[in-house]
């Protein structure tokens, strides 16, 4: 596996060379100097507050069964949370769900510059000049990024078990919900749990939309993908999902 390591940003398998860029922003929950722990506890850093668990296996398996490289995150989402903006709250957030993040309570405007300087600036200009070489090789990539959630939100249980989200551009995300519908037996929903209403499709709409690239975003509830069997044999499913979507979308177009 050719490995890129940058500080704030995994590339793996660079040089694969199918068509699709999995990302995976929140693939872990490491707090590392000088951002420490933000004085949460145990429980709370291994909570999906701090990342989306199951994410990543996900994501190396997806990308594995469709050759294709992986742009992953290396610190927890509450140091920086990399599918937001820099004026976001979210992105340094106070309170994720139902925890305080006491290291995040006060960030002063140079603290945010620093961590935005840190994670966000060169994650994203990562993720650029890999679809920049994508496109310099005449392959139009095709952006997902990959994302899981929990089976309980606030005390109610969630029935939805993959949600298809979109931004500006509903066509793969609609032609993967009709597939995922056919073809897999998930309760499968678009744009639910979350939509871009929610703030979740921010490296879509800065990556993917100014170069006009087919994307989309995937959520799983993680109780499907909490280990690596599981993982497994669900890239299993949405890889032919993809494929098939893929291929669905681009009759479509050349018959418009």
């Amino acid at each position: 596996m050719d490995n890129k390591t940058e500080g704030a940003v995994v590339i793996e398998g660079r040089a694969a060379p199918g068509p699709f860029v999995f990302v995976c922003e929140h693939a872990v929950n490491t707090f590392p100097a000088p951002w420490g722990a933000l004085g949460l506890d145990a429980a709370t850093r291994d909570s999906h507050a701090a990342w989306d668990p199951g994410a990543l296996g996900l994501a190396r398996a997806l990308a594995a069964e469709l050759h294709a490289p992986l742009v992953r995150a290396t610190h927890s989402r509450l140091i920086y949370d990399l599918n937001r903006p820099p004026h976001s709250p979210g992105a340094m957030p106070a309170r994720s769900e139902i925890h305080t993040i006491p290291g995040n309570a006060a960030v002063t405007p140079e603290a945010r510059r620093a961590r935005t300087e840190a994670l966000y600036i060169p994650f994203h200009a990562a993720l650029r000049a890999l679809l920049a070489e994508k496109l310099a090789l005449g392959v139009r990539p095709i952006l997902v990024t990959v994302h899981s959630f929990t089976p309980v939100w606030h005390g109610s249980p969630r029935a939805v078990e993959l949600g298809i989200i979109h931004d500006a551009d509903p066509s793969l995300a609609e032609a993967v919900f009709a597939q995922a519908r056919a073809q897999t037996g998930l309760d499968s929903r678009l744009n639910e749990p979350y939509s871009a209403a929610d703030e979740v499709t921010h490296t879509l709409a800065l990556q993917a939309t100014p170069m006009g690239l087919k994307n989309v975003m995937l959520e799983l509830r993680n109780d499907l993908i909490a280990d690596a069997a599981a993982q497994a044999a669900m890239a299993t499913r949405l890889g032919a999902v993809l494929r098939t979507a893929v291929a669905e979308l681009a009759k479509r177009e050349e018959a418009a």
